[in-house]
This record gives structure tokens, sequence and C-alpha cells, in this order.
């Protein structure tokens, strides 16, 4: 039955079903960026705000090229689909990788309050940590619902995904205090962010993916607010 669903009603279905936690810090998130942004200006040597095929390479010149390599999950042979499974490997991959995804972006958010001086950025460092937490949780819980290997939130020192940082270059924005530390932690996150798209939309271009009703819809949410958020970090660091 799920398969005669569009995408919007799949989507529909699942976000009555999201912690109220999460779906309100996504609002806030949402509505917080709209009211403290300035317009939109070009960045120089940075992708659009809205790319079709997101470039992670490009957004991050400060901390030079970052590392990042496509290795979702535990490897192909972990993964074993039941018979008659919505879901595919691909959709296990995409949540296993996104999971230490997703814990690499929350470490470097909790840099943010003991290195900047900066109220913006503490607030969205906040919501990067809320939100991705909060989907983590999710995440984590379908792969025990489907009987999947389950990555915990130490994964990101041992899986490396589209647009994670090495330990050098993680190691330098440790390093950083005050206005430097805000312009990496920015271009950082703009990287992660991007890399974060690119798994999407490998997820999207995986044959019968996605077609989970869990899978879809924070596949859309990761896509939508990671989206919003890089636009608003763009404007911040025009504004430095």
């Amino acid at each position: 039955m799920l398969r005669d669903l569009t995408n919007h009603q799949r989507i529909a279905m699942k976000m009555n079903r999201f912690p109220s936690r999460l779906a309100s810090a996504l609002c806030v998130l949402l509505l917080g960026g709209c009211a403290t942004a300035k317009p939109a200006q070009p960045v120089a040597a940075a992708t659009p705000a809205t790319p079709a095929t997101p470039s992670p390479s490009a957004a991050a010149p400060a901390m030079g090229e970052m590392g990042g390599m496509s290795h979702h999950g535990h490897g192909a042979g972990d993964i074993v689909i039941p018979a008659g499974a919505l879901y595919t490997a691909a959709d296990v991959s995409f949540m296993q990788g996104m999971i230490a995804h997703h814990a690499q972006a929350i470490h470097m958010s909790r840099m943010v309050p003991s290195r900047s001086e900066n109220s913006r950025l503490a607030w969205l460092a906040h919501k990067i940590d809320l939100s991705q937490e909060g989907e983590i949780a999710l995440m984590q819980d379908w792969l025990r619902a489907n009987g999947q290997a389950v990555p915990d939130t130490s994964s990101w020192r041992t899986m490396m995904m589209q647009g994670m940082l090495t330990a050098e270059q993680l190691g330098q924005l440790a390093a950083a205090r005050g206005p430097a530390f805000d312009r990496l932690f920015l271009e950082g996150m703009i990287y992660h962010h991007e890399g974060a798209l690119t798994m999407v939309e490998e997820l999207y271009a995986s044959p019968r993916a996605a077609q989970d009703v869990d899978v879809s819809v924070l596949a859309n949410d990761i896509e939508t607010t990671q989206r919003a958020e890089i636009g608003l970090m763009r404007r911040m660091l025009l504004d430095m």
C-alpha cells in the first residue's frame, strides 16, 4: 500500500509521528534564520546557495582540501534485506552513514561555546546540535526496528562520509579562537552540509531507494533544513 502513496502523502504521514521537540527546533531554526539574516549576496569562491548538484570542495578555502569519501554504512556484507522489505541496502547504508555524519556536526557545534563570542553563531550551533541529535535517534530507532547494525555517536571517528572533516582539519578548528574560529566553523560546516546533500542525492539515485516512508521523510528533512542552513551561514560569512 505504501508504494501507492505519493511522496507528499508519505511525508505527511511521518511528520505526524515526529517528536515535537525536533519539529519545534526545525521550525525555530528556519524562522530564526529568516528573521536575523540579511539578503543573500554572491560569495566569492563559493557555490550557489541552492546548487542543483552540491560541490563540497568549493566551500572551504580557509581549511584547504576537506576530507571526504563515500563509504556508507558498515559495508555491503553487513546488510541483509529480508524478502518483501520496502527498504533497500542503499537505505540502510544511508541511515548508518548519516549517523556518523550528524555526529561529527554535533562534535563541531559543541566547540562553539568555548571558542566563539558570536551570539548568532552560538544560536546556529545550538540548533544544529538539537536537530541533528534528534535525527540520530530516529535513524538508530529505524535501524534497530529493521534488524540492522546501529552505529553509535562515536562512529564519526571511524567512518568517513561525504563532506566530513579530517582529524587534522578538526584540530585546526579546535585550536582557533574568536573570529578566526567563527570563519573556520562556518566554512567547515557549509562544506559538511553540502556533503550531506550529496549523500541524499546518491540515495535518491539508487534503484528503489527512499520508498520506505521513514527514510523518505528523513532524507527530505535533511535536504530542506541543511539547504536553509547553508544559505544562512553564507550570509553570516558576508557579515564578518
